[in-house]
């Protein structure tokens, strides 16, 4: 008995050191397998909020969540270009990724425990942090939320905010009057043309709509706070893990890359660092893309063609918006964002 008991340990000794000399390679997963196939990403996006998506007069879409599917691309496809852009309302979005006909959603989608939990997605990192505001015209005279009782407020159907401004008003016994428009072009026009008193969404995309859509962007102004958290992510269809991996590992690419210093413009130097950290990220060491299923400059791609984070945050939020990073920092300078060991 004991004879037995001893060889049992020395076979599980034995299996355990093989299983950990095998390479760990990944097989294409259904999403990886049909996006190879297609040849380009399907990613759903906003239908035009500046700064996260919004596509210019020719057609080509510029925008955070934008490069977040361009980065997705160039790790997969090699090409950040070979993206198909899928402008989708808030209440499309969800059922257009659960059926398929996005591989994913990068579209300011608030990370929610129902939206994680019931509805059949996961969600990545979150890749901006930011809160409900809103903005008013100046001539209402309303300088603070308090002043807003009895306004009508423009808000998308589905969305986080709309949840928002409910419990704050009400919070506040202040009554309200929705006014609830799907399209956002149709949403913003409406307050633009004073159907109603108060725009309200991420405060983030306030900014924009103030700037580039109001005939005279002094006439109004974006009331002072951020009136709930907000984190956003993208989101993908739950089941397939390898997809989902690839999807978290290209967002911490771009911020391990900004912490390391590795961006665009010095990425090929950087290939000749001598830190371990930098070698595995941009593949000179190991092969962290087989795990994925990827190649294994996979990560280089990604900082090549898209750049590290704040390169990403900066051609976005920097001028004409010069929207202040505050906890879209990274972590060593005060801020949320934290790229995860990639080892």
């Amino acid at each position: 008995m004991r004879q037995t008991i001893k060889s049992l340990a020395v076979l599980a000794v034995a299996g355990t050191a093989a299983f950990a000399a095998a390479p760990a390679v990944a097989d294409d997963g259904p999403t990886l397998k049909a996006v190879k196939e297609r040849g380009e990403v399907l990613c759903g996006v906003h239908q035009g909020r500046y700064g996260f998506a919004i596509a210019d007069s020719q057609g080509k879409w510029k925008g955070l969540d934008v490069d977040f599917c361009r980065a997705v691309a160039a790790a997969v496809l090699g090409d950040s270009e070979k993206v198909k852009y899928m402008p989708l309302g808030s209440v499309q979005r969800f059922p257009a990724l659960q059926s398929g006909e996005v591989d994913m959603l990068s579209r300011t989608t608030t990370i929610t425990l129902t939206r994680d939990s019931a509805l059949g997605l996961n969600f990545g990192p979150p890749t901006f942090y930011t809160g409900t505001g809103f903005m008013v015209r100046k001539s209402i005279g309303a300088t603070k939320v308090d002043d807003l009782a009895g306004a009508a407020v423009c808000v998308f159907p589905g969305s986080t905010t709309e949840k928002n401004i409910a419990a704050l008003f009400a919070s506040k016994k202040m009554d309200y009057k929705p006014v609830v428009i799907e399209s956002s072009k149709q949403l913003v026009g409406a307050y633009m043309s004073g159907r109603c008193d108060v725009l309200a969404m991420d405060q983030a995309g306030l900014p924009g709509h103030q700037q580039f859509d109001a005939s005279n962007p002094a006439d109004h102004m974006i009331i002072p706070g951020v009136y709930s958290k907000e984190p956003l992510g993208v989101g993908v269809r739950a089941g397939d893990d390898q997809w989902f991996d690839i999807i978290k590992w290209v967002t911490h690419v771009t911020f391990n890359a900004e912490e390391w210093g590795i961006s665009s413009k010095n990425v090929d130097e950087m290939k000749a660092s001598n830190d371990i950290n930098i070698q595995r990220l941009l593949g000179v060491k190991g092969d962290l893309g087989a795990k994925l299923g990827l190649d294994k400059e996979w990560a280089y791609r990604v900082v090549k063609q898209v750049g590290n984070y704040g390169e990403i945050y900066d051609s976005n939020w920097g001028p004409p918006l010069n929207l202040e990073r505050g906890i879209n920092e990274l972590w060593t300078k005060g801020g949320l964002m934290y790229g995860f060991p990639m080892k």
